[in-house]
């Protein structure tokens, strides 16, 4: 079942988050990289900044979680994460799908270059690499990000409008 996370989920949302990003160790910059991934206040910034948490809920129990956070004239896809133990199962692509169909916007997702299991993933579902150079260009104006952070992302567009199935 896929719900609107509130805010007693927070503790959850900040393990499945933490517990899944150990995946990026490796595929991010060094001087990018941070114990836990995203600490508490950051996790409660994004929140304020307008992430809207759904999650993925099987037998009562969170397992999956995707943020949604409209910038502007478009919907950003952010912090998409399913417990390890959990991944495979098509729990993010549900997520996904369902977040894509929320939003009227069009939707850009992005991730870190190195990790190319993430584009896959997102591929998959019809997004698109963008350029180098619009890639730049959209990190600069819909997201908050160091410039080090820039230089290792990649934006990913959704040009049909619907995730695929």
């Amino acid at each position: 079942m896929i719900r609107r996370c509130k805010s007693a989920d927070l503790p959850l949302i900040y393990d499945i988050i933490n517990d899944a990003a150990k995946v990026y160790r490796g595929a991010i910059p060094p001087q990018c990289w941070k114990e836990p991934y995203m600490p508490w206040e950051e996790l409660k910034a994004e929140i304020a900044s307008g992430v809207k948490f759904w999650g993925y809920e099987e037998k009562g129990e969170l397992i999956g979680v995707m943020g949604i956070q409209d910038v502007l004239d478009v919907s950003l896809i952010r912090h998409a994460y399913v417990f390890p133990k959990r991944q495979k199962r098509g729990i993010g692509g549900k997520l996904l799908t369902f977040l894509c169909g929320s939003t009227p916007l069009p939707v850009l997702v992005g991730t870190w270059a190195g990790a190319v299991w993430a584009i896959k993933f997102y591929e998959k579902y019809g997004f698109q690499l963008v350029s180098r150079e619009e890639k730049d260009r959209l990190l600069r104006k819909y997201w908050s990000i160091s410039e080090k952070q820039i230089a290792a992302s990649v934006v990913l567009t959704l040009p049909t409008g619907l995730c695929k199935k």
